[in-house]
């Protein structure tokens, strides 16, 4: 507490501790701290969320701003109450006003970083009026990495108020799902122009499936890295395919994609593992918006289940999935290539052959 009255030195302030602790330390933040550059606060647990940035806070020199199972301000509608997003209140709406309102006095945020722990289902958020007549547009013109994890429908509230023209990395993990929809993620991303993708890399897991996709095929890290929580590999290309029917306009522009299922790969070593595979309609949406994949890399196992997704019928249309796709690579032992036979004769016929590649 004597260190934050010293607002004119402080540059850096990190604070992770049990949420009561920390309640009375961002309380005590309710000025400016003209010379702060860091700020990261995180509850050591993420079951209270009831923590909030005072409105008076300011810091025009902060240049990073991390907020881990935090909260958006929250306005009740009693006056006298103000709950975090944990709280399943039928009484409690979100509203980020406020929040936009304290961006705008940071305009020399680098990365901004916000993960919120909410135990209020996504499909019962969206109905919430969120965007109200007037709100506030913010324009971010040094921010380079933004990141955010809670469910969908917050997010979509935020990113129409807000510009990143010169963002270079998107962190996204989605949770506490059933049903969503992103249609302002594709417009927030199309609007910053630095934000290129070029090589995908889709990796189903236990509980998420992952989308990480670089600028170039050597890149260190990912311009995009969109992570959804769900188990099993029905749900997770189930919400892959809504996720990427909206995001269709960014990952045309991607050439190289590779497909890897973490229990497709348990499957080869744990022969009694549960595993359930994802219809083949699911997969077809998934593919669908890469209308510009040059080459195409699967993993372990997961050959003959993306092989049924792909037409090789007659009155079929054979470019209707990856039309531009000129390379097929599969990693895997024994016949694994040959699930993809009547794909690649296919399209032979039709006049545009792929070169099969077993890695």
């Amino acid at each position: 507490m004597i260190a934050l009255q010293r607002r004119d030195y402080v540059r850096r302030i990190r604070l992770a501790m049990p949420a009561p602790n920390l309640q009375r330390l961002t309380e005590a933040m309710d000025e400016e701290f003209p010379m702060l550059e860091h700020l990261f606060i995180s509850p050591s647990t993420s079951k209270d969320t009831r923590l909030a940035l005072p409105h008076t806070l300011r810091a025009p020199s902060l240049r990073h701003l991390i907020l881990l199972n935090f909260t958006f301000p929250i306005r009740s509608k009693s006056p006298s109450t103000q709950m975090g997003l944990g709280s399943t209140s039928p009484d409690v709406d979100f509203s980020p006003d406020d929040f936009l309102q304290q961006l705008s006095l940071m305009p020399q945020l680098e990365t901004l970083w916000i993960r919120v722990d909410s135990s209020v289902p996504n499909h019962e958020v969206e109905g919430r009026a969120f965007h109200k007549p007037n709100m506030k547009h913010i324009t971010l013109p040094n921010l380079r990495w933004f990141g955010f994890g809670g469910i969908s429908a917050y997010l979509e509230a935020l990113l129409p108020h807000i510009t990143a023209p010169l963002l270079e990395k998107l962190d996204i993990m989605y949770f506490n799902l059933f049903k969503f929809s992103v249609p302002h993620l594709v417009q927030f991303m199309s609007t910053s122009e630095n934000l290129r993708l070029i090589s995908a890399n889709l990796i189903l897991q236990d509980k998420a499936v992952i989308l990480s996709v670089k600028p170039h095929a050597g890149a260190s890290a990912p311009a995009l890295y969109l992570s959804i929580a769900c188990r099993n590999v029905d749900s997770q290309v189930a919400f892959t395919a809504q996720v990427f029917k909206f995001l269709s306009p960014v990952l045309s522009a991607v050439m190289e994609l590779t497909l890897f299922s973490w229990e497709h790969s348990l499957s080869s070593v744990m022969p009694d593992i549960n595993l359930v595979l994802a219809h083949p309609s699911y997969w077809r949406d998934v593919l669908r918006p890469f209308s510009n994949v040059k080459s195409l890399s699967v993993h372990n196992g997961l050959a003959r289940e993306i092989s049924r997704s792909f037409p090789v019928g007659d009155g079929e249309s054979q470019m209707e999935l990856l039309p531009e796709l000129n390379e097929l690579k599969y990693y895997g032992l024994g016949d694994a290539g040959d699930a993809f036979t009547a794909f690649i004769d296919a399209r032979q016929n039709a006049g545009h052959p792929i070169t099969l590649v077993r890695q």
